[in-house]
C-alpha cells in the first residue's frame, strides 16, 4: 500500500516511522510519504491560510496549496502528466482505474470504526489532508471530490488542533491490518472490534500477584472452557462498557449459554436480533 499524507507539520507523523509500521516500510509492505504543504506556496512567507469570508473567528487554509499538494498526491498515486499537477487540474486516473481515496479528519465526517479500517486497508492507495484553524476552504473539496474518493472522518465527538493526531491513528488502525505487519495474524482475529465485541481480559505470569490471581479456568487446559470463558467475558465487557455494540447486533451467532448470559446482562431477541430488555 502507498500513504500520502499533506501536512503543514510533516515532522508530526515522523512516529509512524517506528514499531510495526517503520518494519513494514523497511520491508515495503508499506510507502509512506509525508508532503509539506507550505512547499507549495508561492509567497516568500510561505502563507497557507487567510480570514475567512462571512466574518467570524481564527484562520482558513487557502485553496490554492491544496490543489497544487493533492495534485501532486494524485500524480504520484495515479501517473497523471506533470502538467496536470502544475496548473492544479489532475485528470482522472489513467487506464479507467478507480480513484485514489482521500480521507479528511475533520470532527463533522464519518466516525472512524475498526470495519472502516479493514475497509480501507483493502485499498492499493490512500490520502491523508491533515487541516489546521478553522479548516480547509470548502471548495478544496469540491475539487478533490472530481479526482478522489473524498471522505470526512472523524475519530470521535470532540476537536482537536489538526489532523495530524487523527491520521496518525487511523493509519496505524489500517497500516497493522495488512498482510505480513503483524507478526501473529490470528492477534488480529482475536481483538476489541474484531467480531463487535471487545476483547476479553488477558493475564500472563505470575499466576498470583499482589493478592489478585489469574482465573482459574485459564490454568485448566482446558481449551474448550477457555474459548467458552472468554466469549462470556467479551459480552460482560462489552455490555458494561459499550452496551450499543451489542443493541441491534444478530442474535444467530450465540448460542444457548451465550444467550443466557446476554439475559442476564438485561439483552433479549427480537426479530432475530439483540434489544436491551
Amino acid at each position: 500500500m502507498r500513504i500520502d499524507v499533506v501536512s503543514i507539520f510533516p515532522d508530526y507523523l515522523a512516529p509512524l516511522r517506528l514499531s510495526l509500521l517503520g518494519r513494514a516500510q523497511e520491508d515495503g509492505l508499506l510507502t509512506l510519504t509525508v508532503h509539506d504543504l507550505r512547499e507549495f506556496t508561492s509567497d516568500r512567507h510561505r502563507t497557507v491560510d487567510d480570514t475567512p469570508y462571512g466574518g467570524g473567528a481564527g484562520m482558513v487554509m487557502k485553496p490554492e496549496p491544496w490543489a497544487l499538494a493533492l495534485g501532486r498526491v494524485l500524480a504520484a498515486q495515479t501517473g497523471v502528466s506533470d502538467a496536470s499537477v502544475d496548473d492544479g487540474a489532475a485528470g482522472a486516473p489513467a487506464g479507467g482505474a478507480r480513484r485514489p481515496v482521500l480521507i479528511v479528519p475533520s470532527p463533522a465526517g464519518q466516525v472512524f470504526t475498526q470495519a472502516m479500517a479493514h475497509e480501507l486497508a483493502e485499498e492499493p492507495t490512500l490520502a491523508f489532508a491533515c487541516g489546521r484553524y478553522e479548516g480547509i476552504d470548502e471548495r478544496v473539496l469540491d475539487w478533490a471530490g472530481e479526482h478522489f474518493d473524498v471522505r470526512p472522518v472523524s475519530l470521535g465527538d470532540y476537536v482537536l488542533n489538526g489532523g495530524e493526531v487523527a491520521v496518525m491513528a487511523m493509519v496505524e488502525a489500517v497500516g497493522r491490518l495488512l498482510p505480513g505487519v503483524v507478526g501473529n495474524p490470528h492477534s488480529l482475529v482475536e481483538e476489541s472490534h474484531s467480531d463487535g465485541l471487545l476483547e476479553y481480559p488477558v493475564y500472563t505470569k505470575p499466576a498470583s500477584w499482589r493478592g489478585h490471581e489469574v482465573p482459574e479456568v485459564l490454568l485448566s487446559g482446558n481449551h474448550g472452557r477457555i474459548a467458552q470463558w472468554r466469549l462470556e467475558q467479551q459480552l460482560r465487557r462489552t455490555a458494561a462498557r459499550r452496551p450499543e455494540l451489542l443493541e441491534g447486533a444478530d442474535a444467530s451467532a450465540y448460542g444457548k449459554a451465550e444467550r443466557a448470559v446476554l439475559r442476564e446482562l438485561g439483552f433479549e431477541v427480537a426479530d432475530g436480533r439483540l434489544r436491551r430488555a
